[in-house]
């Protein structure tokens, strides 16, 4: 092939036509340096004018969204506060008094007359108490308010001031424990706002939150921050709830207000402080009953004046990464069944005890007091399914749930089997002094008048055996356990230094 064959080639073109970007580029980008380079003179004059725009604009845009934030935490109390409500409460005790009768008073003063039966008199004693309420419902002139237990609790009388200083009777429609939430209601004609209620599943971290009360007895106070956390749980006072963290300040008398968000809408109920233990006042954790856990008690107070919660009939614990690795279901999210009422809407449907609860009809369930609360949340006669792990593989189980009854509920003799047991790791086996190669499993508890102790098992018991089949492990134990469901049951156990057999539970 010629010279010019090969220059006029399909090849040398697209050479040569990179090779002429890449020189008309680079003298672009030299000439750019130049008019940007630092010995320009001309240059700092284009800079510093054009630092200058952006700086007023930067204010200008800062102030404008400033003022949009302002505007809408004006909209919002505007919006809230008269739906929230002070509730002051008033607690009347008989308490009797010391007997001054007798030796000095009678030296001095004489004999006065007295009741021998008590050995003196009987005084009465008023204790006030101080909370929030929010209105969340209005019907034939009566409005209902949703507030905390605690902060009606014990209560003789009950009265509610609005934000315009008007004070009305209020009466308790309602009370549950277990969620730590009450309704009271008063009547008027005036017409107060109910509050909207959000959706506090849709609450994310970072939100704003926007709590209102009467914090200290300063009455329809608004203080602002964000949402800190949510799915927090360890409530005081065993409350089943999880709870939205915030760092508004939440302060004694806040119990029962309103943390909404920058719409406007309830997106929890204030309900408690952690502290330091040197202030009992604010310190940037404050916790609130999410409103997705009060919409159906709020009917239920409305149309029953109580609370019913759904049974399944299982006792829940969590556990720890060494239990759940032993059982198969390290890593995963749930409650696990240590324990199974006998006839229980549990045992009807499959669940024994050593399952590890996953899942309520699909919906994941994150600990012991989420299961607890969705459990207590379905309906009596609802067939719902439920997830378990056993034996590391997942199954479910169709369960038709009851009515909690908290007479069958406490009935120990029918919790199956009615103990809890963790297994034998190397540093168990190290603080029992045992053998590195010792089997079995070692008992932490014994419920009182359940089987387990009625056969005589005791903390402490390391159990070998049941029904005269070797338990080399907790897993092991646990697919024993299931195999005596619907018969006898009997304990092969050491005790101290003795090798013992338990007596034997019929069902």
């Amino acid at each position: 092939m010629s010279l010019m064959n090969k220059l006029s080639s399909k090849t040398i073109l697209v050479f040569n036509l990179v090779l002429i970007g890449v020189i008309f580029g680079f003298s672009l980008a030299f000439l750019s340096f130049a008019r940007v380079s630092p010995f320009n003179g001309s240059n700092k004059a284009v800079q510093a004018e054009e630092t200058s725009a952006a700086s007023t604009l930067s204010s200008a845009d800062a102030l404008s969204i400033a003022e949009g934030l302002q505007t809408a935490l004006r909209d919002v109390s505007d919006k809230v506060l008269p739906s929230v409500v002070e509730i002051n409460t008033v607690s009347i005790r008989q308490q009797q008094t010391p007997n001054f009768n007798g030796v000095p008073w009678d030296f001095f003063f004489g004999p006065r007359n007295r009741e021998p039966e008590d050995g003196g008199e009987r005084r009465e004693f008023r204790s006030s108490g101080l909370g929030s309420g929010i209105i969340v419902r209005l019907e034939k002139n009566v409005y209902y308010v949703l507030t905390n237990n605690h902060v009606i609790e014990d209560a003789n009388e009950i009265s509610v001031k609005v934000n315009s200083d008007k004070e009305y009777s209020a009466k308790l429609i309602g009370r549950d424990e277990r969620k730590d939430l009450a309704m009271v209601s008063f009547e008027t004609r005036d017409s107060y706002p109910v509050a909207k209620l959000g959706d506090s599943d849709a609450v994310r971290v970072g939100d704003w939150a926007i709590a209102i009360g009467n914090p200290l007895g300063y009455m329809s106070s608004v203080t602002l921050g964000i949402v800190s956390a949510v799915g927090r749980t360890g409530g005081p006072a065993n409350n089943i709830n999880d709870f939205i963290q915030t760092d508004a300040s939440i302060n004694h008398g806040n119990s029962g207000g309103a943390l909404v968000n920058i719409r406007g809408e309830v997106i929890g109920i204030n309900t408690w402080i952690a502290s330091n233990g040197v202030s009992s006042g604010s310190v940037g954790l404050g916790f609130a009953i999410p409103i997705n856990n009060a919409k159906r008690s709020i009917d239920e107070f409305i149309d029953k004046g109580e609370i019913s919660y759904g049974w399944l009939g299982v006792s829940l614990t969590d556990v720890d990464k060494d239990f759940a690795k032993a059982l198969g279901f390290e890593g995963e999210h749930g409650a696990f069944a240590g324990n199974v009422f006998t006839d229980s809407p549990a045992e009807k449907g499959g669940i024994r005890p050593g399952d590890f609860i996953t899942k309520v009809d699909g919906k994941e369930a994150r600990g012991m007091n989420q299961l607890t609360r969705m459990v207590g949340d379905l309906k009596p006669g609802d067939k719902s399914v439920f997830t378990a792990i056993r034996d590391g593989k997942e199954q479910n189980f169709t369960v038709t749930i009851e009515a909690r009854d908290n007479n069958v509920a406490a009935d120990n003799k029918k919790l199956w089997p009615g103990l809890y047991v963790i297994p034998l790791t190397d540093e168990v086996k190290d603080s029992l002094k045992l053998d590195k190669n010792a089997q079995g499993i070692y008992t932490v508890q014994v419920i009182d008048q359940s089987p387990a102790a009625i056969i005589g098992i005791q903390r402490g018991d390391r159990i070998l055996g049941i029904n005269g089949k070797q338990v080399k492990d907790i897993a092991e134990f646990y697919k024993l356990l299931r195999e005596t469901s619907e018969r006898e049951l009997q304990f092969s156990f050491i005790r101290g230094d003795s090798e013992l057999e338990s007596l034997k539970f019929r069902k």
